[in-house]
């Protein structure tokens, strides 16, 4: 029972904590809220979106792995079919172009891939625009509250506006703050984000290098 009614206690002081924070923050502190829920929902869905599994499963990796040198890629075909990820597309669209030579098929494949690894940047590029505008925003509320400052000491004096000077300071305090908070973050995602991409691009094109190598090779001749 005592543990229940701390906790709940913990949770109304960080409430007010927070509302506190953000009432005294002043006006630009809302947008940098907006730019964190933006941020926060992004760095979410990119985790789940460029899990390795969804990106280069590990059945048609070994599947290319162990396919024989000229021998028919039926089984890799019907794994590319049943499976939805990057890989199984890219080579999906490789087995269907067999019949082109293996420069058009390559250039085809070239194309894709760019498509492809566009939709795995998708939302890094808002990711780097609140690393940049969130520092911003934070200056903006600095000098928001320097602005306060300064006026209310042009028009009453120093003498008598303390709390109103203190007011101004922790505005411009606040609100750098949050910037900050909220920029750090999301440039830490954004950088790994991208090394990941850069790693699968590199992998599935090794990968995918290794298919039309084989599917494009002749078969051994027996030796009787």
């Amino acid at each position: 029972m005592s543990f229940a009614i701390s906790f709940n206690w913990n949770q109304l002081s960080s409430y007010f904590a927070i509302k506190n924070f953000i009432e005294g923050s002043g006006l630009f502190i809302y947008p940098v809220i907006l730019c964190s829920i933006i941020g926060l929902a992004i760095i979410l869905e990119r985790s789940f979106s460029l899990r390795r599994s969804k990106i280069i499963p590990k059945k048609l990796v070994k599947a290319i792995e162990e396919l024989g040198w000229g021998e028919n890629p039926e089984r890799i075909e019907k794994l590319c079919q049943d499976q939805k990820s990057t890989l199984s597309r890219l080579v999906y669209l490789c087995l269907q172009n067999m019949s082109w030579s293996k420069f058009e098929n390559s250039e085809a494949l070239q194309v894709k891939a760019r498509s492809e690894i566009a939709q795995l940047e998708k939302g890094l590029v808002i990711l780097e625009i609140i690393v940049g505008i969130g520092p911003l925003l934070g200056l903006l509320g600095t000098l928001s509250g320097l602005i306060t400052i300064f006026g209310n000491v042009g028009t009453h004096g120093m003498a008598t506006q303390g709390a109103a000077i203190a007011h101004g300071i922790s505005e411009a305090l606040h609100t750098t703050l949050a910037g900050l908070g909220i920029a750090v973050p999301c440039l830490i995602a954004h950088s790994l984000f991208t090394r990941k991409v850069e790693a699968y691009a590199v992998e599935m094109e090794n990968i995918c290098s290794e298919l039309l190598a084989k599917i494009y090779t002749e078969a051994p001749t027996p030796e009787y």
